[in-house]
């Protein structure tokens, strides 16, 4: 019998890392392979597990704090998913401010756990117009320079780079990103794909089950700038219940409430990162999933309603360099107007608006022999 694989999935808030699992686990589902979820976050309440279970995958969620600081809670997370379901394969998909996987988390996995997980090679998703940008290859707004430092650890550790959402690229502009990513890091392989569309992942799933994670040395990291460049980050989770005397569409009051946030947010100033919602009817399965991961992008549905609703669940989570109390207000003040305008009442039923604190792993190793 082989032994269950452990695969994490890194990379920057809005890469679209969580489209992309859901392609590798029904992949993975196909070839009668059984597959469990982790999700991870600062606060609960999030967008990911709800839309992974809405698919019929077996998901665990760790909050308050990233795998690094809750690698007990790893473990625990992974076990209770043994004993449940016996999983072949392990999904996790950790903070996307999160960096230093490699010593914090893989490494201690291996050495402490080597004989009940094999360690699949760290990837790291990148959404290709922000990476563009970080890399100085297109302009636009971007993050303050110690956010970017986060962003280029990650990119440093990987051993897989996949470019995500590659159809938003011309032939031209891939080409130049991929070789530019294969020169700054000769020792990553890198891919393009399209979570999305399906395209690319089954060449990614190939490399990540024939092989297992590198044994290099752990990168150097200064974790005063990447504390400081996590705390520069806004966190906001928020749910509440929506209610009408009608029926209403759920999809178009999704894509009003993102692209009216967008532009509040863009007003005073606020970069976006990711800001992810869902809205699901209070009976049955059907959803809808809104995203959007720059201010200069478009909300986009990714899974929207079959049928009108008169009463569901939202819930939305909104990353961006900006004050959280800031991110709070706003968020509440265009629901609370979007609900007036679409005759709704809405209830809050969870507001938590914070800066992640200073990350502390508990374990950290230079390497593997």
């Amino acid at each position: 019998m082989l032994m269950p694989q452990y695969v994490m999935i890194g990379g920057f808030l809005g890469a679209g890392k969580t489209t992309a699992i859901l392609q590798l686990a029904r992949r993975l589902r196909d070839q009668d392979r059984k597959v469990g979820l982790i999700t991870n976050d600062q606060s609960f309440g999030l967008v990911d597990t709800t839309m992974l279970r809405s698919h019929g995958f077996a998901t665990e969620e760790i909050t308050g704090g990233c795998f690094c600081c809750r690698f007990s809670s790893l473990v625990e997370a992974a076990g209770k998913l043994t004993d449940d379901l016996h999983p072949d394969v392990f999904l996790a998909e950790p903070v996307g401010s999160c960096t230093d996987l490699r010593a914090t988390v893989s490494y201690p996995l291996q050495r402490m756990y080597g004989d009940n997980y094999s360690v699949a090679p760290l990837s790291v998703v990148l959404d290709p117009i922000r990476t563009r940008q970080v890399l100085g290859l297109e302009k636009g707004k971007n993050f303050s320079a110690k956010v970017v430092y986060i962003f280029e650890k990650q990119l440093e550790e990987a051993d897989i780079l996949v470019i995500n959402k590659c159809d938003l690229l011309d032939d031209a502009q891939q080409s130049e990103l991929q070789s530019h990513l294969e020169s700054r890091y000769p020792s990553a392989t890198v891919i393009c794909i399209s979570a999305r569309e399906g395209r690319g992942v089954e060449e990614w799933l190939a490399l990540l089950t024939s092989s297992e994670q590198s044994h290099i040395s752990s990168m150097e990291i200064d974790y005063d700038t990447y504390a400081e460049g996590e705390a520069m980050l806004g966190w906001l989770n928020l749910s509440a219940a929506l209610e009408g005397e009608h029926e209403f569409d759920g999809n178009v009051f999704l894509q009003r409430l993102g692209v009216n946030l967008q532009q509040a947010l863009e007003g005073h100033g606020v970069e976006i990162a990711h800001l992810k919602m869902t809205l699901m009817p209070d009976s049955g399965n059907d959803l809808a999933v809104g995203n959007q991961v720059r201010n200069a992008g478009n909300m986009e549905l990714s899974h929207e309603l079959a049928e009108p609703l008169e009463a569901g669940q939202l819930i939305l989570n909104l990353r961006a360099e900006g004050d959280p109390e800031q991110l709070k207000q706003l968020a509440v003040e265009e629901l609370v107007r979007l609900a007036a305008e679409s005759q709704l009442t809405h209830t809050l039923e969870h507001v938590e608006a914070f800066r992640p604190g200073r990350p502390v792993p508990t374990y950290r190793l230079q390497g593997m022999t």
